[in-house]
């Protein structure tokens, strides 16, 4: 478990990549910084946020670097103190040589995400914002690095807190027939109460569905295609990948091991992950591929069962597909493709019933050799995990925050029980109307333990 992190020493680190680089910089936080910048800048005089070029001195007054130094006053800095960036060449014997400079000054190497976390300590960010700070570093799409910026800016914690408030507003009509019998307060049972928390409750509903679509920006979805040899997954694979990744060949057993590649689709993440074809064989080598095939099955959130739609018929599918569907978990999601609509006459015919067969969440036809499709199979992957189409207002979020809403959700599901009934008990209302406000206010970080917050942190980078 990480150690508990103070805020009243200065602390620093390099804010840039390691390796070389046209500029690296070098971040202090602290209180007091007046004696470090003298020391390090030879007494130049830093206005609060002005560039100010300036050589930078070891403790013999020997010049390690020339460039920028910006300081920017508490509390109108990234984390609410006193804050002093060096911005240097950017290679790493400078950047070291300008950390232990502050280092020797008196300030300590900061942890991973200890800025970030004085930020939030200093009421500069709430939690969920600390937490997008991590997923715009890490975002792997340009809708998932425009969520986290909405996330960061706020969205997301704004739309928490107008239900925390509007929570707070219906706790107090609960608790005020509680608190204060003797007044005959009757309010509660007034059904704009109840009908309040109902409101309330589809609201957070709303909020989960946009959720869940956010968490799949930030976490992405490993998708593996499965089927017999020689049924196309390997061309599919270069299509999606737009590059020749698999060898393709018409030769059955051509994929031996897994490949994979990190795509887009929809704005969505995806690691797309190609196998062997399943099938008896003698071949030792073809039979570890499989085994390594059942394996990333487990794995993966969504299969995409590939078939030759040339052996298709309308209710069933090949003996061979037949047999590999026998094998596959019962939970597995799937999405029935089948390839090779280019070498029919007419367009292939996928009945409800073939797609019930196979217990298919969806089914489509394509061909991965000319492309034709490939928008319907996007289509169906990502109604498959439950987003349809992602909007500009989508916000990252987390398996924690997901969590919270779900509690806060079903918090309040069991409050709307209680106030519906003839004589509502109204301790237990209250009670859940309370567990609910406590969960929705976790995501901002109003309610956190402080070993949460030390996991949270701990995942940041250094220097952030």
């Amino acid at each position: 478990m990480p150690e508990p992190l103070t805020t009243t020493d200065t602390i620093a680190a390099i804010a840039t990549p390691p390796g070389r680089g046209g500029v690296g910089i070098v971040r202090v936080s602290g209180k007091n910084l007046a004696s470090l910048i003298a020391a390090i800048t030879g007494n130049k005089t830093l206005p609060p946020r002005q560039a100010v070029f300036t050589a930078f001195y070891d403790a013999q007054q020997r010049v390690l670097d020339q460039g920028l130094a910006l300081f920017f006053a508490a509390p109108h800095s990234y984390t609410g103190e006193e804050v002093l960036e060096l911005h240097g060449h950017g290679g790493v014997a400078v950047m070291r040589a300008l950390l232990e400079r502050c280092l020797e000054l008196g300030a300590r190497l900061a942890q991973p995400g200890e800025f970030t976390r004085r930020a939030f300590l200093n009421d500069k960010l709430d939690l969920a914002q600390a937490e997008a700070v991590a997923d715009l570093i890490d975002a792997a799409t340009g809708m998932a690095a425009r969520a986290a910026v909405r996330s960061l800016s706020g969205a997301f914690s704004a739309e928490v807190h107008h239900l925390v408030e509007a929570l707070i507003e219906t706790r107090m009509h609960v608790e005020a027939s509680l608190d204060f019998p003797e007044e005959e307060l009757d309010s509660v049972l007034d059904p704009h109460v109840a009908a309040r928390v109902v409101a309330l409750t589809e609201n957070i509903e709303s909020l989960i569905t946009r959720a869940r679509a956010g968490a799949l920006l930030r976490e992405g979805l490993t998708v593996v295609l499965i089927g017999a040899p020689n049924v196309g997954k390997s061309s599919l694979l270069n299509r999606l990948a737009r590059e020749e990744a698999a060898i393709v060949t018409p030769i059955a057993g051509t994929t031996r091991d897994m490949i994979e590649r990190q795509i887009a689709l929809g704005g969505i993440p995806l690691t797309v992950v190609d196998t062997a074809g399943l099938r008896d064989t003698d071949d030792a080598i073809e039979k570890i591929g499989i085994a390594r095939t059942w394996a990333a099955i487990e794995r993966a959130d969504l299969a995409l069962f590939l078939t030759d739609a040339q052996h298709m018929q309308e209710t069933a599918l090949p003996a061979t597909d037949a047999a590999i569907l026998a094998r596959l978990p019962e939970t597995m999601p799937r999405i029935l493709v089948c390839n090779k609509s280019d070498l029919l006459p007419a367009p292939v015919t996928i009945t409800p019933a073939l797609t019930n067969a196979v217990r298919a969440l969806r089914a489509v036809s394509i061909s991965a050799k000319t492309g034709d499709g490939l928008d319907a199979l996007e289509d169906a992957v990502l109604g498959a995990v439950g987003v349809a189409h992602l909007t500009e207002d989508t916000f990252l979020a987390r398996a924690r925050h997901l969590e919270a809403l779900q509690q806060a959700h079903q918090a309040l599901r069991d409050a709307s029980q209680e106030l519906i009934t003839a004589s509502p008990a109204l301790e237990l209302a209250a009670e859940h109307l309370r567990r609910a406000q406590e969960a929705l206010a976790s995501i901002t970080g109003a309610f956190s333990a402080d070993d949460l917050l030390g996991v949270i942190f701990s995942r940041f980078c250094i220097g952030k």
